[in-house]
């Protein structure tokens, strides 16, 4: 089968006039893709996320909070994140295109998938909206994919230039999610320092790689290709999922780091020569990014790897210090670091 691109216009309604997080985003990847003819993948139009399916994680009443606001007509959650009348719809899609695209991936056999939509979610706590992010499609989507299919260990990578606060803590005790966060730091919003290492059964399971302002390519590379890849070899997923976020790229306004949009693809290189030998599907789900022609082709560079029907040669790339610190911080929970 084709791989699935999961998208719906009411994405667009949600609109708040200045923000940084805007439909341009989304206007310009699709139009990039278009020019690429999509990469001959499949585009699906994604189904609201159910009560169910988003009460897996958020309670009835923060489901029931962001309902009520975008009735009302909108109004601010925080400094940097607002409702209006389209949100709950907007917010419902993005949600229900994260599970619809584990339903691809781990029901009808697709060997990897997109959903690109907005609003992102990786901020969204269990109870609250804050980042731009209102519901966890990510966590959404993992939760799916425990309930839904089974699955008992799940890998979640958030390249996202900030830390996924809301996926580290709603998975933080869960040792059947492995979360890897790789994120400027410090920044926004302040979380994921490389000591937190998950809590009581989840120890060793929140895996968070801050990275200083200025790096690039080299850093991110080296990350995934020698920490996170040997992890999930270790940890064998039964499905990959990204917190694909592109304001690490160097011309994003939001940040400091300097990833290129070939960065983007080595990465992806690397997580799909992992999950090629774990056998696990390979999802992206986005987030950030919001230079919009970076993003665009960040997303168009890293497609015909993520897409490829043979497994991408491997990365040469360097054990970064960064990687070497990393791996001898979480030796005590992954033994295999400590004899590399």
């Amino acid at each position: 089968m084709r791989p699935p691109w999961f998208h719906h216009d009411a994405g667009l309604a949600h609109d708040i006039p200045g923000h940084p997080e805007r439909p341009a985003r989304i206007v310009v990847l699709e139009a990039e893709m278009e020019r690429n003819d999509w990469f001959g993948w499949e585009r699906v139009e994604a189904p609201r996320a159910t009560a169910e399916q988003l009460e897996r994680v958020h309670p009835a009443a923060h489901v029931a909070l962001i309902e009520r606001l975008s009735a009302q007509g909108g109004g601010a959650i925080d400094y940097d994140t607002s409702a209006v009348a389209g949100t709950y719809e907007a917010a419902l899609r993005a949600a229900g295109g994260a599970v619809a695209l584990v339903d691809a991936l781990l029901g009808a056999g697709a060997p990897c998938g997109w959903s690109a939509q907005r609003p992102p979610g990786h901020h969204a706590e269990a109870a609250r909206a804050m980042g731009f992010c209102f519901f966890n499609n990510v966590a959404v989507a993992t939760a799916h994919a425990r309930a839904a299919h089974g699955v008992e260990r799940v890998l979640i990578l958030d390249w996202d230039v900030h830390h996924g606060n809301g996926t580290n803590d709603i998975f933080h005790a869960d040792p059947s999610v492995l979360f890897c966060s790789i994120h400027e730091w410090p920044l926004y919003p302040g979380t994921g320092t490389a000591g937190d290492v998950g809590s009581g059964a989840g120890v060793g399971h929140t895996v968070n790689l801050p990275v200083p302002a200025g790096s690039g390519d080299e850093v991110h590379g080296s990350l995934v290709e020698h920490l996170v890849a040997p992890l999930c070899l270790a940890f064998a997923p039964q499905l990959v999922l990204v917190s694909a976020g592109f304001d690490a790229h160097r011309a994003d306004p939001l940040a400091s780091l300097r990833l290129s949009e070939a960065g983007y693809a080595a990465m992806t290189t690397s997580l799909r020569r992992a999950c090629a030998e774990v056998g696990a599907p390979l999802g992206m789900v986005l987030e950030g990014g919001y230079a919009v022609d970076a993003l665009a082709a960040s997303v168009a560079a890293l497609m015909p790897v993520l897409g490829s029907a043979s497994v991408p040669a491997a990365v040469d790339v360097a054990v970064h210090p960064l990687a070497k610190a990393a791996r001898e911080r979480l030796a005590p929970h992954w033994p295999q670091f400590g004899t590399m």
